[in-house]
């Protein structure tokens, strides 16, 4: 009865043992799932920062990148205005050029045909007459050529008369004055609503056009006013007053054309209406 009733030491003793060591197992776990939980909340926090600074990054980049674009479709906007403007200007360059190769080679045809034919009369002549005779030939070809040389420098006026010799330049004009033709009054025309007096009429300059030396004037003459639009600088333009013959019109002949104003000479016949035009001139307002 007492091997009952009394208790077993080593059983008593042998329990609490495994109890600790499963309460230090069970501790051990619990610290390292502890220890796990944290390191995961760090990793997931850090992933959580790197995510939204790459985000930002990311909007960062595709604002420059559409500024970019933004700056690269102006400058080939205003690349194409630069072309165009570049080939507008080599379309005027290359006309001016054509046209200044063909005054050119006109020019030269007919100074070669005339050095032919005056070849042509001095060997005739030298065969025929003596050295004499030959040098009063030589004096009269020359003649010949200064007169063919004039009659190149006229030109048809606006009204489709053939006119006198024109003037390019002041010197031009003042060889004309010495030759004594015609009556000759050189003039510098400023924009101004008041006419001006040129010689026995009155002439208002109205617009120009300095890039195709074009420009619009009206003259006063016989108490009436004549309009003439888009004239272009050495074009003899022509009108007739009272008194005049059909064939000898009052020729106006610009030199230069600027912005506010043009610089040129009239030309009036000798006689036949220069001294009653000049009575029956408006006065200039």
């Amino acid at each position: 009865m007492s091997e009952f009733m009394e208790p077993n030491a080593d059983s008593v003793a042998a329990t609490p043992r495994w109890v600790g060591l499963a309460i230090a197992v069970l501790g051990g776990i619990s610290l390292i799932g502890v220890g796990l939980g944290f390191d995961a909340w760090n990793t997931s926090k850090s992933l959580e920062q790197s995510t939204q600074a790459s985000l930002k990054q990311n909007d960062a980049l595709t604002q420059r990148l559409a500024k970019s674009e933004e700056q690269n479709q102006q400058l080939q906007s205003d690349l194409k205005v630069v072309t165009d403007k570049l080939n507008v200007t080599q379309e005027d360059l290359q006309k001016a050029r054509q046209q200044s190769k063909a005054s050119v080679a006109a020019y030269d045809k007919k100074l070669n045909g005339l050095q032919s034919n005056v070849n042509t009369q001095l060997a005739g002549k030298a065969n025929t007459e003596d050295v004499n005779k030959l040098g009063t030939d030589v004096s009269g070809v020359k003649n010949d050529l200064d007169e063919t040389k004039s009659k190149l420098e006229r030109a048809t006026g606006d009204m489709g008369v053939m006119s006198g010799l024109i003037a390019r330049n002041h010197d031009d004009l003042e060889e004309l004055k010495r030759k004594g033709d015609r009556n000759y009054f050189e003039f510098t025309i400023q924009k101004s609503k008041a006419a001006q007096h040129v010689g026995p009429v009155a002439v208002s300059l109205g617009k120009t056009d300095p890039k195709r030396s074009k420009y619009t004037i009206t003259v006063l003459t016989d108490d009436k006013s004549i309009e003439k639009k888009d004239k272009t600088a050495g074009e003899p333009v022509q009108f007739y007053v009272k008194g005049t013959a059909r064939y000898s019109p009052y020729e106006l002949v610009v030199f230069d054309v600027t912005k506010n104003q043009i610089t040129g000479y009239l030309s009036t016949p000798k006689s036949g209406g220069a001294a009653t035009s000049a009575s029956n001139t408006p006065a200039a307002h």
